[in-house]
C-alpha cells in the first residue's frame, strides 16, 4: 500500500507523527550512548600517544559532526519554508537551532578539555575552531533574531536568511585543516580507511549514531511545541486540547 508521504507535509498530521516517533529514538539514543560509553571508556584501549585523555574524542567528534550537518539541514528547512512559504519547513529550522547549539557548544567544550593536555592551552585561534565558534554564534544569532520579532512569518523570513547566507562557514569548518596551517589535527576516519582500533571505531560509530536520534528525538519533541504554539486557536488544536 502506497503511503502519502505529503500529508505529514502539514502541522497536524505532523504532529502526530512526531510524537509516535518521538519515544522510539530517544529510547534508541539512550540504548546507544550506554554501549558507546562503556566501549569508549572502559573496552578501547589506551592510545600510545595522548594517553587517556583521546577519550574526550568520543563526545567531542560526534558534536562537532552534528553542530555542522544540524546546521545545514536547519539552513535546508528554513529555505524551503523561505521559498515554498511551508510552515512545517519553517518549524522545524527553528526547532533544530537549539539543538544544534548545544552540540556547537559541547565541541568547544570538549575541545578546550582535550587542548589542554595536547596543546597545553585552552584555547587558540586556530582556523578550526574559531569557525566553530562562529557556528555557535550564529545558531545563537538565529535563535535571538527569531525570537526579536513578534510576527511569526517575518521571524521565520528573515531568521531563513541568516539561515542561509550562515550556512557559507560549514564548509569553511571542514576544509579548514587543509586550507590552512592549523594545530587541530585532520579527519582520524577517512574514506580510504583508519587506523583506528576496532573498539574505538565501535564506540565512535555508536556514539555518531547516538546522538544523531537524541537529536531527531529532541527535535520532534520540541516541534510539537512549536506546532501548538503557532497552530493556536485552529480547530484541530481546539478539538486536541478538548480530549487532555
Amino acid at each position: 500500500m502506497a503511503i502519502n508521504w505529503f500529508k505529514y507535509s502539514a502541522p497536524s498530521t505532523f504532529y502526530e507523527l512526531a510524537g509516535k516517533l518521538a519515544p522510539w529514538f530517544a529510547w534508541s539514543s539512550a540504548i546507544l550512548f550506554v554501549i558507546g560509553f562503556y566501549i569508549g571508556f572502559f573496552v578501547a584501549p589506551t592510545d600510545a600517544t595522548q594517553g587517556e585523555a583521546y577519550r574526550i574524542m568520543f563526545i567531542h567528534v560526534p558534536a562537532s559532526i552534528l553542530s555542522m550537518f544540524i546546521y545545514l539541514i536547519m539552513a535546508g528547512y528554513a529555505a524551503l519554508g523561505l521559498v515554498f512559504n511551508t510552515r512545517l519547513s519553517s518549524m522545524m529550522a527553528t526547532a533544530l537551532a537549539p539543538t544544534g547549539a548545544l552540540f556547537a557548544f559541547l565541541s568547544l567544550w570538549t575541545g578546550a578539555l582535550w587542548g589542554k593536555p595536547m596543546w597545553g592551552a585552552w584555547w587558540v585561534w586556530d582556523a578550526r575552531l574559531t569557525s566553530e565558534l562562529i557556528l555557535l554564534f550564529l545558531y545563537i544569532g538565529f535563535i535571538a533574531l527569531h525570537s526579536s520579532i513578534d510576527d511569526p512569518r517575518r521571524a521565520d523570513r528573515a531568521a531563513a536568511l541568516l539561515a542561509i547566507v550562515g550556512s557559507v562557514n560549514v564548509p569553511i569548518i571542514y576544509f579548514s585543516v587543509k586550507w590552512w596551517n592549523t594545530l587541530h589535527q585532520g579527519s582520524t576516519i577517512k574514506f580510504t580507511g583508519t587506523s583506528m582500533h576496532a573498539a574505538m571505531q565501535q564506540a565512535m560509530w555508536s556514539m555518531v549514531v547516538a546522538c544523531w536520534l537524541y537529536a531527531i528525538a529532541v527535535v520532534l519533541t520540541r516541534v510539537r511545541s512549536i506546532i501548538l504554539e503557532r497552530e493556536r486557536g485552529t480547530q484541530w488544536v481546539s478539538e486536541l486540547e478538548e480530549t487532555k
